[in-house]
């Protein structure tokens, strides 16, 4: 009883932080979706444990831990695919414009011996 008001308060808390972010602009719809339907699936299988007893049945696992944790490191593998594809992406686009930065900002030899001079000075 205690841990499904606890988990509850959380999933809800979880939930209007995601409500949030997506309000401020910095939550793509998509995203909205996929954290939304996360959470209110889990506040579900908080309140209606039996429910998760009958998925777990379905699937032909024994404990509904088993089902939680499974769905869980399945949903972490994809996270992390997701994440390094985009880390990757950036990586992609930074050197782009670093590239394009040094492309524009090439010295002469005239801005070069301009920039010697200075420095003497």
């Amino acid at each position: 009883m205690i841990s499904q008001l606890f988990l509850s308060f959380f999933l809800l808390f979880a939930l209007s932080r995601v409500i949030f972010q997506v309000r401020s602009g910095k939550l793509t719809t998509g995203a909205f979706l996929f954290w939304s339907s996360l959470f209110v699936f889990a506040l579900t299988g908080v309140l209606e444990p039996e429910l998760t007893s009958h998925v777990a049945k379905v699937l032909g696992i024994g404990r509904v831990a088993d089902v939680v944790i499974y769905a869980s490191i399945a949903l972490i593998f994809y996270l992390i695919f997701r994440l390094s594809i985009a880390l990757e992406e950036t990586r992609r686009e930074i050197t782009e414009l670093v590239r394009n930065i040094a492309l524009k900002n090439v010295f002469t030899p005239t801005k070069i011996q301009k920039n010697q001079r200075r420095e003497k000075k």
